[in-house]
């Protein structure tokens, strides 16, 4: 297990510095950060001044590890909108973002597990297709529009809920919804097509043969088996919400990371969007690894391969 998770350990590092590189190179190729920096209608002295102060004059190797060692250092920089240290903007946002993120994926799994092991125990009854069509459902609707129609209902017509802001756990009732519905499917067609495969070993056949209740075969063995590979899939699903909450944060206008990274491409706040790229992509590798090593302890056939 230790040679297991070191191996995979070292590949994180790997992706890890691959997407440093890629998070460096992708804002400095979308256009010249000087001319940006400077705005429309400058001079050409004053964006060779912004230039030479940014260091924007050397070669992009040079910057990049540059940039690099001043993050391993923990120096992550000055926001050039917010005129403050990017590290701790960052931080300060987060905890808005990975609670966010947690309540999103405890509404997939809500909805996800029971529908899957529904639509697994009466597969291809009506139960069945109508549990498919709530996963074509949220699938199909995108997560904006989602959002918008929970705010007409909860917040314009019943006036139950806030419409935005994070100050309390009723603020995040919504988001979460829209953003767990959207990732649901995923779980539901993983578990359903696990259960079905389950459902039909021979273990389960025994356990019915020895007289156990429904209940406990259905829950304490087969779903323990084919949740496995959820474990995996959740990780994934985690790092996707953490990064994909730009536009449900700006909706409900939640001061997290995703709302951050809005206004830091509106404001063309470069230091901030580096290291807000960096730091969901390390997390999202994290997670993955974690994963990984869950997955190897849950089936020792994994560390065998």
């Amino acid at each position: 297990m230790l040679a297991y998770t070191i191996k995979r350990l070292g590949l994180a590092v790997l992706v890890a510095l691959t997407v440093s590189v890629l998070a460096f190179l992708l804002l400095h190729l979308s256009g010249d950060p000087a001319v940006a920096l400077a705005g429309e209608g400058a001079r050409q002295a004053d964006i060779d001044m912004i230039r030479k102060a940014y260091g924007l004059d050397r070669p992009i190797a040079v910057q990049y590890a540059d940039w690099l060692w001043h993050i391993v250092r923990g120096d992550f920089g000055t926001s050039v909108y917010f005129k403050t240290a990017a590290g701790p903007l960052i931080l300060s946002k987060l905890q808005t973002t990975l609670l966010l993120g947690l309540a999103s994926l405890g509404v997939a799994l809500l909805i996800s597990v029971p529908l899957g092991v529904l639509a697994a125990l009466y597969k291809g009854s009506l139960a069945d297709r109508a549990c498919l069509a709530v996963a074509v459902l949220g699938q199909a609707l995108p997560n904006f529009f989602f959002a918008l129609l929970l705010i007409m209902l909860f917040s314009i017509t019943l006036r139950v809920l806030p419409v935005s802001g994070s100050g309390t756990w009723q603020h995040f009732v919504m988001p979460a919804i829209a953003l767990g519905y959207y990732v649901a499917p995923a779980f539901m067609r993983l578990i359903r097509a696990g259960m079905i495969e389950v459902l039909g070993a021979d273990y389960i056949r025994t356990a019915r043969a020895k007289g156990l209740p429904a209940g406990t075969v259905v829950f304490k063995h087969a779903l323990r088996n084919a949740i496995v590979p959820v474990v995996a899939l959740a990780a994934v699903q985690l790092g996707y919400l953490l990064g994909g909450s730009v536009v449900v944060e700006t909706i409900f206008a939640l001061d997290g990371l995703g709302y951050l990274a809005y206004q830091s491409i509106t404001f063309k706040d470069y230091p901030v969007m580096q290291l807000i790229v960096l730091l969901l992509s390390v997390i999202y590798v994290l997670l993955t690894l974690a994963s990984d090593v869950a997955n190897a302890w849950l089936d020792p056939r994994i560390r065998v391969s």
